[in-house]
């Protein structure tokens, strides 16, 4: 009989999304996002011009999974005064590599989701200024609700999207994912130089520009054509 291994603590569980039309749900593995990938984005928080992509992390926990057709709720964190919302699509890597390239990228697609990358935006711009990791800002508990998974081969033309976000019913954010300055293949290709992607790795591929700041009791309405709908809370 093999060795059943025990452990000192329980082992924390598996963060999870649903999938739809199926039964079984996606493990998270690692959670990458790209910054400031959309230029009217970057042109709001003080930058300009199409930069190499740079990247940074959630935990998997950070992952607040939100079951299709459900308003979800989210916290607001503690130590900030200006939380801001920032919708994206989110890919989900079903097969995983290094040094992918772009022309290949989109076969280690599994599917997309809606995702909010979270932001305690006072916390951000301090540690900006100080020169010091942003991490406090955007890889808090609870900074990245994220709807059910759609197939890939489910989704039309994921490129040509209409990527929006509504606070309270007023429009906020409202792009086009064909608007991304590194599309979903380029992004894969630099992050997968970087890091070695597993199956189970989602990836935040950006922002468009209106971000702004909510307070508890907002409900957040993200759409991106092709996905299913994120609905939360803020509690």
């Amino acid at each position: 009989m093999p060795h059943q291994m025990s452990f000192v603590l329980p082992p924390a569980p598996v963060v999870s999304l649903p999938v739809m039309g199926l039964d079984a749900r996606f493990p998270v593995h690692r959670v990458y996002c790209v910054g400031r990938n959309y230029e009217e984005h970057a042109k709001e928080m003080g930058f300009t011009g199409r930069e190499p992509p740079f990247f940074f992390m959630k935990p998997a926990d950070a992952v607040v999974p939100i079951e299709s057709g459900v308003e979800g709720e989210s916290p607001y964190p503690p130590l900030t005064q200006n939380l801001h919302h920032e919708i994206e699509l989110v890919v989900a890597i079903g097969r995983g590599g290094s040094g992918i390239k772009a022309a290949d990228a989109l076969a280690h697609v599994y599917g997309y989701a809606v995702g909010l990358d979270m932001t305690r935006r006072d916390l951000q711009n301090d540690m900006k200024k100080q020169g010091r990791p942003w991490c406090i800002g955007k890889a808090f508990d609870a900074s990245a609700p994220t709807g059910p998974i759609t197939l890939a081969d489910q989704v039309a033309d994921i490129g040509a999207a209409a990527i929006n976000l509504e606070v309270n019913g007023h429009t906020r954010q409202s792009s086009h994912v064909s608007r991304l300055i590194w599309s979903v293949a380029e992004t894969i290709e630099h992050l997968s130089a970087a890091w070695t992607l597993q199956a189970g790795d989602l990836i935040f591929t950006g922002t468009p520009e209106g971000v702004g700041a909510v307070v508890a009791g907002d409900v957040l309405h993200g759409h991106v054509d092709g996905l299913q709908d994120l609905r939360v809370r803020i509690v």
